[in-house]
């Protein structure tokens, strides 16, 4: 009964994110500035003070964040926990793979991947580009590596908190965005059926 009712409300859920980014043409546009300046602000920083490092500050996961917390704002997955704890977590998970695991990447790529999955799972900040992140922490070459763990505060939580900063902005400046979401019926509906399992 629960699982159909759950499922039931991811549908309500999905159909209504469908809805608001396929009709509502203020909504495309503000997911465009929104994306735009913040990618722009992360990219910028890198020009300025770290050419010499070519890239690193501009990884590949920040472009599918921007996706989630620009395009699709009502997602869990698209919360602030998830996007900074999701991305630091698989930071963490893949710079360890790397520093630990011999440089296989037939073998440290998957584990990075496999583990950062888990460890956003266990910590609830399960984050889909954080795969990617933890991807590029063991097969982003030898500037990546060579940053260690500091990979995990820049670029990757300097990024993040960016992508954060730019989207409460953006994302609340029209009465029909509201960022961070709160009080999701998904949420709420998790919170309810955990209590009812716990309070028995």
């Amino acid at each position: 009964m629960l699982k159909r009712k759950l499922e039931r409300e991811f549908r309500k859920y999905r159909y209504v994110m469908y809805r608001e980014t396929l009709i509502d043409h203020r909504e495309h546009f503000w997911s465009f500035v929104g994306a735009f300046v913040g990618i722009g602000i992360i990219a910028f920083i890198q020009s300025l003070h770290l050419p010499s490092l070519e890239n690193v500050f501009l990884i590949g996961s920040f472009g599918a964040s921007s996706v989630l917390v620009y395009g699709a704002i009502q997602s869990p997955l698209a919360q602030p926990r998830n996007l900074i704890g999701g991305h630091v977590i698989s930071a963490l998970v893949g710079v360890t793979v790397a520093t630990l695991v011999p440089d296989i990447i037939w073998l440290t790529a998957p584990l990075a991947v496999a583990f950062s999955i888990v460890f956003m799972q266990i910590t609830r900040t399960l984050h889909p580009p954080g795969g990617a992140t933890a991807l590029i922490a063991v097969s982003g070459g030898t500037k990546i590596a060579a940053l260690g763990y500091w990979y995990v505060l820049s670029p990757v939580f300097t990024g993040a908190l960016i992508l954060f900063l730019v989207a409460l902005l953006f994302n609340n400046i029209t009465k029909n965005r509201h960022y961070p979401v709160k009080n999701s019926r998904l949420r709420r509906s998790r919170r309810d059926y955990l209590k009812k399992r716990f309070n028995k």
